[in-house]
């Protein structure tokens, strides 16, 4: 089965060791599903401070992560010859969607920058780097979350990874349709009832009924995603029912 390495420069190593060694993602490790090469970009300073930001020309507050320390880290991961899509986590990147997530699981290696402070020089985002991807329009004081989030989300769709691929299927934003609602033990829960219909035993009726409440819940929390979703005649039918 095809894996996925990925290799994150950062300046916080250790904000990725327990969320790489629990659930999923442990277990996609254990099965050699997924590789992480942790890069400490203060290992690629060559100051005695190991500085790896600066001031920015023409001033300004804040400070701005050098070039020479990433593109010494760039360098050292390809030193084989063997190319990996690089990628920036910033705010300003393209923002990241379950169709991007779909993109990035067919790569065979990717190399994740996680920035800090004000940012990067200009310089790698210009002629270094492959992308860039925000999570959202907010900003956080580092990539480092943003880079697990993106990283979590690729992997569980590797084949493999997840153990029922089906349930990867059925996702929210799979096919731009969020997810129908699920219920589990009890039956009931201080007086609220699972729908009769999941108890029924009728397959039939339970994919129609699933297929409906995914499309009401859709219209109703996000009305933007139907336009892409490709519906059905049987969709459009359950829609003018809503």
């Amino acid at each position: 089965m095809k894996g996925i390495e990925c290799n994150i420069i950062t300046l916080f190593p250790q904000i990725f060791v327990s969320p790489l060694g629990e659930s999923i993602l442990k277990r996609a490790k254990e099965k050699g599903l997924l590789k992480v090469n942790i890069h400490n970009l203060r290992d690629f300073a060559e100051d005695k401070h190991r500085m790896t930001d600066d001031y920015p020309y023409g001033g300004g507050a804040g400070m701005v992560m050098k070039p020479e320390p990433i593109v010494r880290a760039l360098e050292e991961i390809h030193k084989e010859g063997i190319r990996s899509k690089i990628i920036l986590m910033s705010p300003q990147g393209m923002r990241f969607t379950q169709d991007r997530a779909m993109e990035l699981a067919r790569e065979e290696r990717i190399t994740f920058i996680c920035g800090r402070y004000e940012g990067i020089d200009e310089r790698i985002s210009l002629y270094f780097i492959d992308d860039e991807i925000s999570i959202g329009d907010y900003v956080l004081t580092g990539g480092e979350l943003p880079a697990m989030v993106v990283i979590d989300a690729i992997v569980r769709l590797i084949p493999g990874v997840v153990g029922d691929q089906e349930s990867v299927r059925e996702d929210s934003f799979f096919s731009s349709i969020l997810d129908y609602p699920n219920y589990t033990r009890p039956p009931s829960f201080r007086g609220y009832k699972v729908p009769q219909v999941l108890l029924s035993g009728d397959h039939e009726k339970i994919r129609i009924w699933r297929r409906k409440e995914a499309l009401r819940k859709t219209l109703k929390k996000r009305p933007d995603l139907l336009k892409d979703a490709g519906l059905s005649e049987e969709d459009m039918c359950l829609l003018k029912e809503i």
